[in-house]
């Protein structure tokens, strides 16, 4: 891979975090604590929903976006053609470990 695609790669992957980052905190802090009283007006299986987000909400949405960042990165990865098998892995630890051999 060559600098500028490496980094162009970097600033994308950086960018998918702190947007994902970004969204965890608006759920997490801003409804959660800020907006609670706003989300109280409404209910989630008899609970206030300002509630339900500040106790299990906010680790749902981490939850997904967990799976929603698998997914980008799976496609920034296709896009710069970085797939990595489990077959490549392998041999790069066998090769690793004959020039360890071979060092001795």
């Amino acid at each position: 891979m060559s600098d500028n695609s490496a980094q162009s790669y970097w600033k994308s992957n950086i960018r998918i975090v702190l947007s994902l980052l970004a969204v965890w905190f608006f759920i997490s802090f801003g409804c959660g604590i800020l907006l609670v009283d706003v989300l109280d007006n409404f209910r989630i299986g008899g609970f206030k929903l300002g509630f339900w987000i500040a106790q299990q909400g906010s680790i749902f949405v981490f939850v997904v976006l967990i799976f929603v960042y698998i997914h980008l990165m799976d496609k920034l990865d296709d896009k710069y053609n970085l797939e990595t098998s489990k077959n490549d892995q392998a041999s790069s630890s066998e090769i690793e470990a004959s020039s360890e051999e071979g060092a001795k």
